[in-house]
């Protein structure tokens, strides 16, 4: 069984499964997420004929949740029985070449959120925080169906504010391409459970100072959802698959 976090506007994606049944996060122990996006239940079903657990919406540092409330969503699904984790997110772009309303799969990450859920736990190894092997099976079936997948390093912040220019040339210079306010935990999460991670950003706009916009979140939710069909298609053909 799959594990499956959806960002914010990508709820569409959650049209794609077949759904069982349905755990809202108050009846799995979780607060619900106060952001617009998030709509804060858990969907068991299928996609792709693969059994999934979809986490449709999460709860953030940003909203004033400790780092383990952010991340119980994934403990709570490695309780019901996932093997893997695929995370999803809505990110800013730092990469010229990464335009928005494309993807970016993620080949590493920077934690400058300050924290981690494993504060007082034992030390974990993050050398391979994306799984190879599972990259490699998406980064296949999205060149053989022509869609656009990017790879990169994806830096997590704490938020809720967006970064400034100056913040964005330096995570630029730290090697950042695209920048969001979560994911980065749930990953150490689950790699610290042994469960393998595969996580994709939807990139929705430019980040500050790289254009003369100003970042919207409606903005966000709307480039979200026009996305959500080209990785609709991919998962469901890599776990079609497996």
């Amino acid at each position: 069984m799959i594990g499956i976090v959806l960002g914010s506007g990508l709820g569409p994606l959650a049209d794609a499964v077949v759904v069982e049944r349905e755990v809202s996060f108050a009846e799995a122990g979780l607060p619900a997420s106060s952001v617009p996006g998030h709509d804060g239940k858990f969907l068991f079903g299928k996609l792709g004929g693969t059994s999934v657990v979809l986490m449709k919406g999460r709860v953030h540092l940003y909203e004033g949740h400790a780092p383990r409330l952010v991340t119980a969503g994934v403990r709570w699904m490695v309780e019901q029985g996932i093997q893997k984790l695929i995370l999803t997110n809505a990110a800013g772009t730092l990469n010229l070449g990464f335009p928005p309303g494309t993807w970016m799969m993620l080949s590493d990450h920077l934690n400058l959120t300050g924290t981690s859920p494993l504060v007082g736990a034992d030390f974990i190894d993050l050398s391979a925080a994306y799984d190879a092997a599972w990259r490699a099976e998406f980064r296949a079936a999205a060149t053989a169906s022509g869609m656009p997948l990017h790879e990169g390093v994806y830096a997590g912040l704490r938020g809720p504010q967006y970064e400034t220019p100056a913040e964005i040339r330096m995570l630029r210079t730290l090697g950042a391409d695209a920048v969001g306010m979560s994911t980065v935990l749930e990953t150490i999460q689950a790699r610290s459970l042994g469960i393998p991670v595969a996580a994709f950003s939807c990139l929705t706009n430019w980040a500050a100072g790289i254009t003369a916009a100003h970042l919207d979140h409606h903005e966000v939710l709307e480039t979200g959802k026009q996305a959500a069909q080209a990785m609709i298609g991919l998962l469901t053909d890599v776990l079609g698959r497996s």
